[in-house]
């Protein structure tokens, strides 16, 4: 499953000091606008302490394997960027790419490095990259709306009917200067065309806020401006489950990438222990950005391999097993699930089946963050 985050921000505020850590790839970093001229993409590990301990476990033969997912740095936006300023339209289109974006903000004063607005103001800066992108949604959904009124009008089509009836909800909150993923939806036919348009503000997004040294474990006063600010993007799902607001994340990017220079977990640890971190924020970014896109965990384990494989929340035992190949979704039989706690706290797999833990699961099987499963199929 490849999946994509973007990083993107206004010049200046950390985005490839934070790639460099996260994927540790030598992107370039420097004090002027635009030094990221094409995008940057690195594969990065999701940290997981329960595929470790599998490993300990099962000691296999080729190793263990995590899941991954995939970073892209996108050169910083200005204002003006949805009308081709800047470097523009050609980064908004390596946006619109992405499954998520990672949105960082500067958080912190140092005169030593050039802010393209003059001043240090985050939540203007969060505002500013808000209405490019809400600019650039707008301008696609004129477009599909007049194609939608054409198709509704000749032929009575019902999916343009429905289409336009969502479209016309983005045109109104984008027009008034809010994200689509503002947008409350009436009901699930709706969601599932929307899903279908892909506009840019109706990704998932997490805020980064760069902040410095002193302020790594309790954030700032920027910080909390931002948290303010993120609170109007709390909307309601059609089923009336209220969504949480996008994310807050502090990090200070620069102790991060001081982090990621140190050769040994030892050394890590201790860097962060002396400044008052239990875990690395690059770490913690790692795992709010593959929760942020709704995935999960399943395991496959034993003497050969150790693996973990990523499967959206709520997907059942077929559609995992097409995740390894297609052929084991199409010829599935059945699967052999254990609970990652009983495999931990037993021993392994014989000891969960000898102990009654190993469970026969069919078609309608919702697959559980953590399974250690095993798949039988006939093609």
């Amino acid at each position: 499953m490849s999946l994509q985050c973007g990083i993107v921000g206004l010049p200046n505020v950390g985005k490839s000091t934070l790639f460099n850590c996260l994927s540790n790839a030598k992107a370039q970093s420097a004090n002027f606008p635009f030094c990221t001229i094409e995008p940057n993409v690195g594969v990065i590990t999701v940290p997981d302490e329960r595929l470790v301990k599998l490993g300990e476990l099962c000691q296999p033969e080729r190793g263990v394997i995590p899941t991954t997912v995939e970073i892209v740095d996108i050169a910083g936006l200005v204002k003006g960027a949805s009308k081709g300023e800047g470097l523009g339209n050609k980064f908004l289109a390596n946006i619109r790419e992405t499954d998520a974006i990672i949105h960082v903000l500067r958080c912190f004063d140092d005169e030593n490095v050039v802010h393209v607005d003059g001043t240090v103001d985050p939540v203007r800066d969060k505002e500013i990259i808000d209405a490019e992108l809400q600019l650039k949604d707008l301008e696609t959904v004129e477009s599909r709306i007049q194609k939608c009124e054409k198709s509704a009008r000749a032929g009575g089509d019902k999916q343009a009917k429905l289409a336009l009836e969502v479209l016309e909800k983005y045109r109104a909150a984008l027009s008034a200067g809010k994200n689509a993923r503002t947008v409350e939806l009436d009901n699930k036919d709706q969601e599932a065309c929307a899903k279908e348009m892909f506009l840019l503000t109706n990704k998932p997004v997490m805020y980064v806020c760069n902040v410095d040294e002193a302020s790594a474990v309790s954030g700032n006063a920027y910080v909390e401006r931002v948290r303010e600010a993120v609170k109007e993007e709390r909307r309601v799902s059609a089923d009336g489950n209220t969504m949480q607001e996008p994310q807050v994340l502090v990090l200070a990017a620069k102790i991060e990438s001081e982090i990621a220079e140190l050769e040994t977990y030892e050394e890590r640890q201790m860097f962060l222990e002396e400044i008052g971190l239990q875990e690395s924020g690059v770490n913690r970014l790692i795992k709010s950005a593959y929760a942020l896109l709704n995935l999960r965990t399943f395991f496959t384990a034993g003497s050969d391999e150790v693996r973990a494989w990523t499967f959206k929340a709520g997907s059942k035992a077929p559609q995992c097993a097409g995740v390894i190949h297609t052929d084991f979704e199409r010829g599935f039989i059945r699967a052999e699930v254990i609970k990652y706690e009983d495999y931990i706290a037993l021993g392994g797999e014989s000891q969960c089946r000898a102990a009654g833990k190993l469970g026969i699961e069919g078609k309608e099987y919702l697959v559980q963050d953590g399974d250690i499963m095993h798949f039988l199929f006939n093609v």
